[in-house]
C-alpha cells in the first residue's frame, strides 16, 4: 500500500490544528515539520501541540539535522512527543548541509565525511538512548557521558528510523540501519549554501537504490523507500508541465517525468507513474509539502483502495 505524509509548518495556532485535523481525516500517513534551527519552527514543539487534537496521524521531523543536534536532547525530545501523542512519534534523521545552521551556533560545517562519522554517531547513540541504553561517547563527532532517558520513556517499543540523504555511504548505511530511507531527489549544496543540484534522473535513482540495497544485503527486513515530492501539478498536458519545470531545475522533460519527486499528469497518469516507481524502485511512501495538500487529498482515496 502506498502512503503519503505531509510536511508543513505553523503559522498560527488555529490553522496548524485544523492542518492537523485536515490531514488526518483525509487519509495522510503522517504531519512532518522540517528542522532548520533559525529558519523554521522547532518541529517537536509544533508537533506536540496538535498531538491532542489527532488520534491515528504520525508525528515527527523531517528531517532532524544531526550536525547540530546532540543525542541525548534529540532523543530525550523524540520521546517525549511519543508520549503526549500516545505513541505516535517517529525518528528522522540527516547529516545536514545548509552552513548558516552551523555558523549560528559558532561552528562551521565539517567535510562530508565528517558529516557522515558525526551522522553515524548521532544516528546510534539516540537510537539506543531511545531503546533505553546508557550511552558514553568521547569522539571527535560526539560525545557523551553515561547519559541515558530515565524519563520519560517512549510509548513505542521501537520508534520508527528514517534516514534522509543522497550520499553514498549513508545510503549503505541506512540500507543496514533504516527503517525508512528517503530519497530526495537533492545532489550537491551549491555556493548560496541552500539551493542544491538535481538528481532528477533514473539512472540516478536506479543508482541510489541500488546502494541502499547493497547495504541490506545482510537483513531479513528491507528499509522501505520513500520519496519527497517537489513538485504536484495534476494537468491535462503533463508534457508542457514537465517542459516548464524542466528549465528551472536544469533537468530535462524526460527526467521530471520519469523520477518519484514529481507527480504531474491527470490522476490516471499520476497514479500510473506511483506504480511505475514501485516496481522499479520499491518506493511505496511519499513525503509532499502544504502547497500540494488540496491536490494530494483527490489522489488519496484512489491510492488507499
Amino acid at each position: 500500500m502506498v502512503t503519503v505524509s505531509l510536511q508543513a509548518q505553523p503559522k498560527d495556532m488555529r490553522s496548524w490544528t485544523a492542518l492537523a485535523r485536515r490531514c488526518e481525516a483525509s487519509g495522510f500517513d503522517a504531519l512532518l515539520a522540517a528542522d532548520h534551527p533559525g529558519a523554521a519552527a522547532s518541529p517537536f514543539v509544533a508537533l506536540a501541540a496538535v498531538a491532542p487534537v489527532t488520534e491515528r496521524l504520525g508525528l515527527g521531523s523531517y528531517v532532524s539535522h544531526a550536525g547540530v543536534r546532540e543525542p541525548l536532547l534529540l532523543a530525550s525530545d523524540v520521546a517525549t512527543l511519543d508520549v503526549v501523542s500516545d505513541g505516535r512519534a517517529r525518528l528522522a534523521l540527516g547529516a545536514g548541509h545548509t552552513p548558516a545552521e552551523w555558523e549560528m551556533l559558532g561552528s562551521s560545517r565539517p567535510d562530508v565525511a565528517g558529516r557522515i562519522r558525526r551522522f553515524v554517531a548521532v544516528a546510534d547513540a539516540c537510537r539506543a538512548l531511545l531503546a533505553g541504553r546508557e550511552v558514553t561517547l568521547d569522539s571527535a563527532e560526539v560525545r557523551a557521558r553515561s547519559a541515558r532517558l530515565d524519563g520519560p520513556r517512549p510509548v513505542q517499543s521501537r520508534v520508527p528510523f528514517t534516514v534522509g540523504g543522497g550520499n553514498s555511504a549513508l545510503l549503505r548505511w541506512a540500507g543496514e540501519h533504516a527503517d525508512v530511507v528517503g530519497l530526495s531527489g537533492l545532489g550537491r549544496t551549491l555556493a548560496d549554501g541552500y539551493s542544491h543540484e538535481t538528481r532528477w534522473r533514473s539512472d540516478q535513482v536506479d543508482r541510489q537504490v541500488d546502494l541502499i540495497e547493497q547495504g541490506s544485503a545482510g537483513r531479513g527486513t528491507a528499509p522501505a523507500r520513500e520519496a519527497l515530492v517537489q513538485v504536484v501539478e495534476i494537468t491535462d498536458d503533463a508534457q508542457a508541465a514537465a517542459h516548464r519545470i524542466a528549465a528551472s531545475l536544469g533537468s530535462t522533460e524526460e527526467g521530471v517525468l520519469s523520477v518519484p519527486y514529481a507527480w504531474i499528469g491527470t490522476e490516471d497518469e499520476i497514479l500510473a507513474a506511483i506504480a511505475r516507481h514501485e516496481e522499479r524502485w520499491g518506493i511505496t511512501r511519499y513525503v509532499v509539502r502544504e502547497p500540494a495538500l488540496a491536490a494530494v487529498e483527490r489522489l488519496l482515496p484512489r491510492l488507499r483502495a
